[in-house]
């Protein structure tokens, strides 16, 4: 996995590490992962380094070969210095990623996407998220998996003040009734164990009718499978 820090990254860790299907979990990452550093797991196996470069020769050494492989990487634009910076980091990253997985033998991918994502949207945000979903559809998977969260609501480590505004609209409308939140805002403890067992469904072949190859899932899919029990 790579993207553990994150907001829906660090829930979909915790998801993997809760779930008794799951016998090993590696992930690659430039900081500990917080359920590492709080409490180590022994079925977790954490790889921290800032060079990025080596990451798909570190995925590509790992044995055995990870039978899913999940990314919920992803940068900002002020993070990454402008969007320029941000679509060779984001796209190139999960791509090359991508590539080493399969290449390696992994035979589901789950990707953490964004609603809105089109590769012919005029919006370069969305853009380059429908790019990186296309180029890994590309690759050849056995089962590929996208899920297209809108707003992610919960709590995240970094400022962003928009989103928080935008969050605490979310929370608050979930408690006069779900039906006006669920449909543009999902919580990042949902989507990551949404994310968890639909990679596992995958593996096995439990995928809808039409999604045998690539099965995307958007607000009320991700709710829905976010709340089965494990």
């Amino acid at each position: 996995m790579i993207g553990a820090t994150g907001m829906v990254g660090a829930h979909i860790l915790n998801s993997l590490i809760a779930n008794p299907a799951i016998t090993r979990i590696d992930t690659i990452s430039r900081r500990t992962p917080q359920a590492a550093a709080e409490a180590p797991q022994a079925k977790l196996t954490t790889i921290v380094t800032n060079e990025t470069s080596t990451w798909a020769s570190q995925l590509s050494a790992l044995t055995p070969t990870p039978s899913i492989f999940i990314s919920a990487f992803a940068t900002t634009r002020g993070a990454a210095g402008g969007f320029e910076n941000q679509y060779k980091i984001e796209h190139g990253l999960n791509i090359e990623m991508a590539k080493a997985a399969h290449e390696a033998g992994s035979k589901v991918f789950v990707l953490i996407s964004s609603s809105g994502a089109s590769k012919t949207s005029s919006i370069p945000y969305s853009r380059m998220k429908g790019e990186i979903e296309e180029d890994i559809k590309a690759l050849g998977f056995e089962h590929t998996v996208i899920l297209r969260p809108g707003l992610i609501a919960g709590t995240r480590e970094e400022s962003r003040p928009l989103e928080a505004a935008a969050r605490f609209v979310a929370g608050w409308a979930g408690k006069l009734h779900s039906t006006l939140k669920d449909s543009w805002a999902q919580e990042a403890n949902v989507i990551g164990r949404a994310a968890v067992n639909a990679g596992l469904k995958a593996l096995e072949g439990d995928v809808p009718a039409g999604s045998e190859k690539v099965w995307v899932l958007s607000g009320s899919d991700i709710i829905k499978l976010g709340n089965e029990s494990s």
